[in-house]
């Protein structure tokens, strides 16, 4: 087992190598990061040409990249090259967009991995009954709804809501435009209100397509489960339908998701920018609008590495899990 996963860390290590090395090209092709100086006029190109120089434009794009990777390596990231952004470092920026989409994503996968394996399992255990029927339709109106959809829909409502929660007299409870900006202050109450206020429906927009995926996927991995032998042989042996569900069913129809959790958990982050941009939360999403509109190649990549890793580690995670359950994979 320490092997396998001494020898799945180095493959892993390897593929962020060629993958930085991939994503510094195909960024580095995508634009001038001094178009916008470039078409200011009076700008002589002596100017210009200094401006390259001291941002090390002019070197050839292998010899950027390993000063690049070099720098990452003992913790410089560089700083933005964004015209006018008064050379933001990208570390502190990334560290804390990664952080405010970490908060929510973190929730959000939580909620839709507890709700969406009760749900499947309870629709698996009622196979062909109503619940199992609306389980699974809602699972696929999900599925078939983009996420800004969804995010819009419930933006929409809960603005409706508030409006009638003033005339109530109770006050603004959902925030629809990001988190408050004087953070989560005040009493318990006070903290709790705010709290559940700022996250309830970005989390749910986010949710929603997760909730669909491990709903589904619990429904089937419990119907093969409950037709397994020791599901019969237990039956056999007197126990109660209770403990044959709890004890050895469901215990057994988690692990397959729980693994398939490791791998969609980095897919979700692709849903968080959608998210972001509907509620507005300054997080990974919007670092990434903003780098992109600005054509900022060093906040651009400082994005792609942290998304890079995520995808890898969780991807190893899911390696070892399934290692881990099934011998027969690390053998091979």
């Amino acid at each position: 087992m320490a092997a396998y996963i001494v020898r799945r860390v180095l493959i892993s290590i390897g593929v962020l190598f060629v993958a930085t090395f991939l994503l510094y090209v195909a960024v580095a092709s995508s634009g001038d990061p001094l178009a916008a100086l470039k078409a200011r006029p009076g700008i002589s190109p002596a100017t210009i040409e200094a401006t390259a120089h001291s941002l090390g434009l002019d070197q050839p794009v292998v010899v950027r990249w390993w000063h690049w990777l070099t720098g990452v390596l003992t913790g410089n990231w560089g700083t933005s090259v964004a015209l006018g952004a008064a050379r933001a470092e990208v570390f502190p920026a990334v560290a804390h967009a990664l952080w405010v989409t970490i908060r929510l994503v973190v929730i959000a996968e939580l909620l839709a991995l507890l709700v969406g394996c009760a749900v499947g399992a309870v629709a698996a255990l009622r196979q062909y009954s109503i619940t199992d029927y609306v389980a699974t339709t809602l699972a696929f109106v999900l599925f078939a709804m983009p996420v800004f959809c969804i995010g819009i829909i419930l933006k929409v409502y809960g603005i409706q809501l508030n409006l009638l929660l003033i005339d109530l007299g109770v006050g603004r409870w959902l925030t629809t435009a990001g988190p408050p900006d004087g953070g989560f202050t005040g009493s318990p109450g006070e903290v709790l209100f705010k709290f559940t206020g700022a996250y309830l429906l970005p989390t749910i927009a986010l949710a929603a397509i997760s909730f669909a995926a491990y709903s589904r996927f619990q429904r089937a991995s419990m119907l093969e489960t409950m037709r397994s032998d020791y599901v019969r042989t237990a039956r056999a042996k007197g126990l109660s339908e209770r403990q044959v569900v709890l004890r050895h069913a469901l215990r057994n129809a988690l692990l397959p998701v729980t693994t398939y959790f490791a791998y969609n958990f980095a897919a979700v982050f692709g849903g968080a920018i959608v998210t972001e941009q509907v509620f507005g939360w300054n997080g990974m999403g919007s670092l990434l609008v903003r780098s992109i509109q600005q054509y900022d190649p060093n906040m651009l990549m400082g994005w792609l590495m942290v998304t890079a890793v995520i995808v890898v580690l969780f991807n190893l995670l899911a390696d070892i899990a399934y290692s881990y359950l099934d011998p027969r994979i690390r053998l091979g």
